[in-house]
Parts: C-alpha cells; sequence; structure tokens
C-alpha cells in the first residue's frame, strides 16, 4: 500500500515538474524575449527592401571581395555554415593549423599590401571557437581599410568614421575587446544596412 502511495506521488512530482519546465517556463523566457527583446530574439535579420531577410548581425559571412571587410577564418562546415557551427579543434600543436595560419598570414599581407615584416592580428588569421563570429578587432580593420577605401573610392578618413560607427565596445563596459561587426559594415556600404 505504501508503495502505491509512493509511486503516485512520484507521477504527480514529475508531470508538475514537466509542466512548469517543460511548458510554462519557456513560454515565459519565450514571451518575455518577444516583448522586451523582439529584434534580437528573432535572429537580428537584417531585411532588403522586399521584406526578405538576407543577414544576421550575429552571424558572419564570407565576404571576399576587395571592396569588402573580410572576416574570420571560418571552420564551420564548409565555411560560415551555421548548422555546423563549431572550431577546427586543432590543438597548438598541429602542423595542419601551422601551416593553414602561415598560408592565411601570407595571404592577408598581400591582399592587403603589408610588408613581410608587419605583424598580422591573430583574429585576421585563426577561427573563432564558433567559426560564425561576426567581429574582428580594431587593428585588423584598420589594416584592411585602405584596400576598402581604393576598391570603394572612397577617403580612407571617411570609411574611418564608418568603421567608427559600427564597432562595439566591451560587454558591460569590461569584458573583452571592442570590435568591429563587418556584417552591419559590409551591408551599411552596400546601402543595406542603416
Amino acid at each position: 500500500m505504501n508503495i502505491l502511495k509512493e509511486i503516485k506521488t512520484t507521477v504527480v512530482v514529475t508531470l508538475v515538474l514537466l509542466i512548469i519546465c517543460c511548458g510554462i517556463y519557456p513560454l515565459m523566457v519565450w514571451s518575455a524575449g518577444q516583448v522586451l527583446f523582439p529584434h534580437q530574439a528573432n535572429g537580428s535579420l537584417v531585411l532588403d527592401a522586399d521584406g526578405k531577410p538576407i543577414a544576421s548581425t550575429l552571424l558572419a559571412q564570407n565576404f571576399t571581395a576587395d571592396k569588402y571587410f573580410n572576416p574570420r577564418p571560418s571552420a564551420a562546415g564548409t565555411g560560415y555554415d551555421s548548422t555546423s557551427s563549431g572550431g577546427s579543434n586543432f590543438g597548438a600543436t598541429s602542423q595542419a593549423l601551422h601551416d593553414a595560419v602561415k598560408q592565411r598570414v601570407a595571404d592577408y599581407r598581400k591582399a592587403n599590401n603589408l610588408p613581410d615584416s608587419q605583424v598580422v592580428p591573430a583574429d585576421a588569421v585563426t577561427a573563432s571557437g564558433s567559426g560564425l563570429d561576426p567581429h574582428i578587432s580594431i587593428k585588423n580593420a584598420l589594416f584592411q581599410l585602405p584596400r576598402v577605401a581604393k576598391a570603394r573610392s572612397m577617403s580612407e578618413d571617411d570609411l574611418k568614421k564608418l568603421v567608427d560607427q559600427y564597432t562595439d565596445g566591451r560587454d558591460f563596459g569590461i569584458l573583452g575587446e571592442p570590435g568591429v561587426n563587418i556584417v552591419k559594415l559590409n551591408l551599411a556600404l552596400d546601402g543595406k544596412f542603416k
């Protein structure tokens, strides 16, 4: 008789917790997100003139033309694949990582007309943990600035103002380093982001 009472109590507690944890709580969090942060809760999408999504300001895209600021390299899937987010998982002693970084450094210097003695920012040649980080360091953006300005026939001063506009500060004023969101910046250069 006592065991039936214990089973009944266990089943009731399980059902109550199921309703709270799998129903009420997620509904409250979703509702709060929709009311307080609707743009962010729905993916921070950038829409074109027809209202169709063309990008998310939270996910890097592979901008490769000279008229764009280049993102960090990506190891997500075949590159910048949001369904396969992740790093390369190569360790510091990996020859494949060493060779890839060495080639990226050479390519970066060539693309941005930098001398062989110029130290290249680490974020220009290494992927982020997710492979989808839309931010690059300010130094990385400044090295790319002359190339982009030339390709767009812009003054470097005007382009620097745009870089400053799309630079995000430290989180909570103290965490991390400032970074340039190049998805926003590149779309602004194309007139698709305000």
